[in-house]
């Protein structure tokens, strides 16, 4: 199986990712309105399809990208049917499976925190996904959003604690940077649940817990009940200049192909030094400046047009688009993969 755990800074939110080797079919977990270039990306460059968008609970910290993604990709959305969100495919009840080609995980109902939290088991209880049912060493608040502190206790322990020990516990948030905890840790240090407490034990301190709310509750709680639809049901605005492609790493691109169409509508940049323009040919038109000429010379950059950065591999010119972001261009791309990638398509 493929598996990448994917995290937002604002929110301190991860993100999962779980697809099937052999059939390239994925399922992502709590994604982020904001990081869905990222997660298009991954998926891209992985060569995966979405085809199952889950979150184990309405957030309030932050707005998920499931409607998002299913825009952009078809995938179906999946979410707990107590919850009443819009725009769900799938309704979720405990014991549910959700699967896709190769990856199959059980639903079990943890509320406590909110009264829709879900939880998804892998198929072979080696990893479990906990939302804020169970963080490491802590667990979701239960002053809010149909939380009960006695009904959270008995989530955790009847549904997290009763899988294997060594399952892998993978919660929605961590704010400390922490990635991964096991049941059996959970079970001896928890500082809530855990070394044996009972029910007075739990309900006593999350009783005490006197936190403010979330910052983002009043934009979070009415936009996830939509499955992150904005609120005039259009789609956020992305650059029309140019068909471009974002890589995992953050980087704008355009194919070879589309520059030689676009030719008289772009400022091409080449950042290769000058014995490549002899040995390799300069590309005709291009404004030639050595990448490491660029920041000294960046004024001779012109700013009517969008400008394209090019090397020999698309690596020094992926640099070139940060110099020239840094200058206060904000239409740049790289030519996915450089003269190398340009030469291929024999252009």
């Amino acid at each position: 199986m493929i598996f990448r755990q994917l995290y937002d800074a604002t929110s301190s939110t991860y993100t999962y990712v779980l697809a099937d080797e052999q059939s390239r079919e994925a399922i992502i977990i709590d994604p982020v309105f904001e990081q869905v270039q990222r997660d298009l990306s991954l998926l891209d460059e992985l060569g995966l399809t979405l085809k199952l968008i889950l979150d184990t609970h309405v957030h309030a910290d932050h707005v998920t990208a499931a409607w998002l993604l299913k825009q952009k990709t078809g995938a179906q959305i999946a979410n707990a049917a107590v919850n009443g969100a819009e725009h769900v495919d799938i309704p979720l009840h405990h014991g549910d499976r959700v699967d896709v080609s190769g990856v199959i995980l059980e639903v079990r109902a943890t509320p406590g925190h909110t009264a829709g939290c879900l939880s998804y088991v892998l198929a072979d209880q080696s990893m479990v996904f906990t939302g804020d049912a169970v963080l490491i060493r802590g667990c979701g608040r239960s002053d809010f959003q149909q939380g009960n502190a006695v009904t959270l206790f008995k989530s955790i322990t009847e549904q997290i604690f009763s899988l294997p020990d060594d399952c892998k516990i993978y919660p929605a948030h961590d704010y400390q940077g922490r990635t991964l905890s096991t049941v059996a840790e959970e079970k001896a240090f928890n500082a809530r649940a855990g070394g044996g407490a009972v029910e007075a034990d739990f309900v006593g301190y999350m009783d005490a817990m006197k936190l403010p709310h979330p910052k983002k509750i009043a934009e979070a709680l009415p936009a996830n009940m939509r499955s992150g639809m904005p609120e005039d049901g259009k789609m956020p605005a992305e650059p029309d200049w140019a068909e471009l492609r974002i890589t995992f790493s953050g980087v704008p691109e355009v194919e070879p192909e589309w520059v030689v169409t676009h030719r008289q509508d772009i400022t091409l940049l080449d950042v290769r030094e000058p014995d490549e323009w002899v040995d390799a040919h300069a590309v005709e038109g291009a404004i030639t400046i050595p990448l490491g000429h660029l920041r000294a010379r960046i004024s001779e950059v012109p700013t009517d047009k969008p400008v394209v950065a090019l090397c020999r591999s698309g690596r020094r010119s992926a640099m070139a688009v940060s110099i020239l972001k840094e200058a206060g261009h904000d239409r740049v791309a790289n030519v996915r993969g450089g003269m190398l990638r340009w030469h291929e398509q024999a252009l």
